[in-house]
């Protein structure tokens, strides 16, 4: 709010943008759910379901809300109008968004690729290794325009670098996120890649330590200030307890309902809003 450039965002009004914003969540310090606001039960969970629903390579609202999500986070993106600009039937998020580049990345020549369980057997073969890293970006269907582009959103987040030390069994997680809206959607995108790294480690049979967050454009938008100037006069609590229930050996294993929110004190709720 204070050293933010103010710029014009193609969704209108005025935003107030930094670069090169990041964050350190020592995880010892307690799981990283924000409490300036309550972001307890359904919010909480929804954010876990999203993001266990990428994992497992969903890509239409329909897979999602199998997952557990609220249809609200997406249904007005997929509109049969919205997605008939990108060629793709109502409700398809498309073939450049989070499940299918993460789980079904195309190959040269024919065929897909896994990341997702590619990294983690390649954790376990190599650990020592420094490319153990997953991409949520796949340029032939996201730069461009008419019928090239096959995603309703560019992915904002899922560029992921996941450092082990196979000595000390301690795995870090640093994630950078393209483009984050702060005061709303950047608050799940951090429960989505603190419960990434609980998830590994316990697959891994690691202890996960830090989730290091780096934004490469992180902004306000003006419609939020008088929301953001009563978040910053609260006063935060220490971060909550997040437990994770013993599941299989399989990072596509993992459910919301195996995650357990405890300690966790906040603000009120509070409805913020987005730019459309």
């Amino acid at each position: 709010m204070k050293e933010g450039r103010v710029v014009r965002p193609i969704q209108g009004g005025e935003a107030k943008m930094v670069v090169g914003a990041q964050f350190h969540f020592k995880m010892a310090n307690g799981f990283p759910v924000i409490n300036l606001r309550d972001l307890s039960g359904a919010m909480f969970y929804g954010a876990l379901a999203e993001h266990i629903g990428f994992l497992n390579g969903a890509q239409t609202l329909d897979e999602l809300i199998s997952y557990g999500l609220n249809p609200r986070w997406w249904d007005r993106w997929v509109t049969e109008e919205k997605c008939a600009q990108f060629g793709l039937p109502k409700g398809d998020l498309g073939t450049a968004s989070y499940g299918a580049v993460w789980t079904r990345f195309p190959k040269r020549g024919g065929g897909v690729f896994n990341q997702i369980t590619a990294v983690v057997e390649q954790i376990k073969r190599a650990p020592h290794l420094r490319t153990h890293r997953i991409t949520n970006w796949f340029p032939p269907e996201i730069i461009g325009k008419g019928g090239t582009r096959k995603v309703v959103v560019a992915p904002c987040h899922g560029d992921i670098h996941i450092l082990v030390d196979p000595e000390t069994k301690e795995l870090i997680i640093h994630h950078v996120q393209r483009s984050g809206d702060l005061p709303v959607g950047c608050v799940f995108n951090i429960i989505q890649y603190a419960s990434f790294g609980m998830m590994l480690a316990r697959i891994l049979d690691y202890t996960f330590v830090e989730l290091v967050y780096t934004f490469s454009d992180v902004h306000i938008y003006g419609i939020q200030y008088e929301c953001v100037e009563e978040l910053i006069s609260r006063k935060p609590f220490p971060f909550p307890r997040v437990e994770l229930a013993e599941v299989g050996g399989n990072i596509t294993d993992f459910r919301p309902t195996h995650f357990t929110l405890s300690e966790y004190s906040s603000h009120l709720k509070m409805n913020i809003p987005t730019p459309t």
